[in-house]
């Protein structure tokens, strides 16, 4: 069982290429080669503080992690409030998931609250691999080379790397964690497809993901 993947895509460049253009990114390229990007989770195991803009006023799931567990998102503000928001909000949604692993709860409302559709439903797999595995995380997650591309004023895709080499699973019952050495998989690399809605949240739609992808290898 791998750490805090999502499900990968069967052809990640050319699904990423699809959300991007999907997106409308702009000028330049259209693919997983163009840029990375992610986003901030504004609880108080991160490194960077919530953007919530225009849907301050909303009532947001708790995700806060218990004290073994933590995420770190460097470089999260680019100085855009529309762009900021969006990477708040996948920050939000990548910390979802670790709360629901952390819970043992594919029903988690930060879950659905973060995710719905396609990403709702492979993020929820992903965290009943944990169940069944009677197993948990705990360490340190690494985000960062966050990066933005907006398709007019509700759409985005976003991109970001994790490093996980100082995150591991660990057994609910016998407390065990399993501290595998790190490898070029310790490494992974996230496209998202954003969408807003009616709140002003910034919901992911699609994820897929890549382990070992060499954007994000050091």
């Amino acid at each position: 069982m791998k750490r805090r993947s999502l499900p990968v895509a069967a052809a990640l460049a050319a699904s990423a290429a699809l959300l991007l253009t999907a997106c409308g990114s702009g000028g330049g390229k259209s693919s997983d080669e163009d840029k990375i990007a992610g986003a901030d989770t504004g609880d108080s195991s991160t490194s960077a503080p919530a953007s919530q803009g225009a849907d301050a006023d909303v009532s947001r799931p708790d995700v806060s992690l218990p004290a073994d567990v933590k995420e770190v998102f460097e470089d999260w503000k680019t100085g855009d409030t529309t762009k900021d928001a969006v990477l708040a909000d996948a920050g939000h949604s990548m910390t979802a998931v670790t709360r629901a692993i952390t819970d043992g709860a594919t029903d988690s409302p930060a879950l659905t609250f973060y995710y719905k559709g396609e990403a709702l439903a492979g993020a929820a797999q992903w965290v009943q691999t944990f169940v069944d595995h009677d197993a948990t995380i705990t360490g340190t997650t690494r985000y960062y080379a966050p990066t933005v591309n907006l398709s007019g004023k509700t759409t985005a895709a976003v991109t970001l790397c994790a490093d996980e080499s100082k995150a591991f699973n660990k057994s609910r019952k016998t407390k065990k964690v399993d501290r595998s050495a790190p490898s070029d998989n310790s490494y992974v690399y996230y496209v998202s497809r954003m969408e807003q809605n009616s709140k002003g949240v910034w919901v992911t739609t699609k994820v897929i993901s890549k382990r070992g992808n060499e954007k994000c290898i050091p």
